[in-house]
This record gives C-alpha cells, sequence and structure tokens, in this order.
C-alpha cells in the first residue's frame, strides 16, 4: 500500500474513533397561555366592590374594554342566542327593546358570550346573526375562555349585571321574575328594570345580588 493509500486510511479510521456528536435539536418552544382579558387576573367581582376590568373583542371585531366607559353606567347582559330563554326574552319578552330604550338614556349596553368554542351559541357569525334579528346595536363580545364569566359569576344566560359610573358593581341578578315569559301566578317583579331606575334615581337597590334563571353558561370545561 503506497503512503497515500496509507494516509487515506489512517483519516478514515480516525474519523470513525472520533464521530461528530450529533446536532442538538433545538428547544421545543412552549405555547404561551393567552394573555387575560381581565386587568387583573383572578379579581372577582362582589356587588358593592369595583366591577373587575376587562378587554374583550366583539363579534364585529373590534376590541371593547369596561375602564374606558368609566363615568357612565354599565349593563352587562350574559348572552347565548342559542338558549331558549334568551330567545324568549329577545323575541317577545323584557329583552326586546329594553337595551334601546336603556341606551337612549345614556347607559352602555354590553352583552357577552362566555360560551367556548364548539359550544352552543359560539361564534362571532352566529352572534353577529343574532344581532340581525333582534336589531341590536350594542357591542356583542365573546370570552371564549370564560375567564371574565367566571370572575363575575355569571351562572346563566340571560344574567344581568350593572355598573355605576364610579365603576362599582351595584346589580347581579335576573332580568326578572318570569322565566319564559311565565310568573307561575304570582305579581311580575322586573328585578333589573327596578335596579337601573334605582340607579337613576340615585336611591339603593333593593335587591342588589339574586339568582339568575335560564340556561347554563356554556363554559370550557
Amino acid at each position: 500500500m503506497n503512503p497515500r493509500s496509507l494516509l487515506a486510511l489512517a483519516l478514515a479510521l480516525t474519523a470513525c474513533d472520533n464521530p461528530k456528536p450529533p446536532a442538538e435539536a433545538p428547544p421545543t418552544k412552549t405555547p404561551s397561555a393567552p394573555p387575560s382579558p381581565l386587568a387583573v387576573p383572578g379579581q372577582t367581582a362582589a356587588t358593592g366592590q369595583p366591577a373587575p376590568d376587562f378587554s374583550l373583542p366583539a363579534a364585529d371585531g373590534s376590541t371593547v374594554k369596561l375602564s374606558d366607559f368609566r363615568g357612565k353606567r354599565v349593563v352587562l347582559e350574559w348572552f347565548n342566542p342559542e338558549c331558549p330563554f334568551v330567545k324568549a326574552a329577545h323575541d317577545a319578552g323584557p329583552l326586546k327593546d329594553l337595551a334601546a330604550r336603556t341606551t337612549a338614556q345614556g347607559v352602555v349596553w354590553l352583552a357577552i358570550n362566555s360560551g367556548a368554542p364548539g359550544k352552543q351559541g359560539h361564534g362571532a357569525e352566529v352572534n353577529k346573526q343574532a344581532a340581525t334579528r333582534w336589531s341590536l346595536s350594542h357591542p356583542i363580545l365573546l370570552d371564549e375562555t370564560g375567564e371574565v364569566g367566571r370572575a363575575y359569576g355569571a351562572t346563566n344566560t340571560p344574567h344581568m349585571f350593572l355598573v355605576d359610573d364610579r365603576g362599582v358593581l351595584v346589580y347581579r341578578g335576573a332580568l326578572d321574575n318570569a322565566p319564559m315569559n311565565d310568573t307561575s301566578g304570582a305579581a311580575k317583579v322586573n328585578l333589573f328594570e327596578d335596579a337601573l331606575a334605582a340607579l337613576a334615581a340615585g336611591t339603593p337597590i333593593a335587591e342588589a345580588d339574586n339568582k339568575a334563571w335560564g340556561c347554563s353558561v356554556k363554559y370550557a370545561k
């Protein structure tokens, strides 16, 4: 074997004895959690206390922040356009024109859908169609993670909340005592409208925290 062949063989053996270490795989990126819609993550609502601030996308593509309405009275209506109770309230019940009458008095009205993807009533298109069907001019906000709904303790649709001009939550409860427009023979009590009237008049709200009726909010598990 000539010297050139011996040199090539030696180089080959050296390469086998000292293999290159395998290239390190790039580190796997851990998906980051979506940013919290709450200004203070983990904050919870209580009547008589500041309402948790939030920023949520609307079905029309805009973004709405609660604190932008400081100085105004704000209604939060938990909403699901496919819930039979919501349909009854908006078709011929008290929500048929209540938002229009209330906003005409300078009150801000925000509907919030805390339904998760794949759940009843979820999705921007479904909610935009509902806005058209019921002639709703106020924003419908999409709380897909349910973080805002859980912070407020929203359990049903409809579930009504009222924030005063100082940003304090002053009402949380039912629309009235007539689910599906049925009082079961009792005298009808317009709980939420009474709360609106009391706030406008500067008088105490008689039942500031009561149990809502309707479909359960379709939160993610």
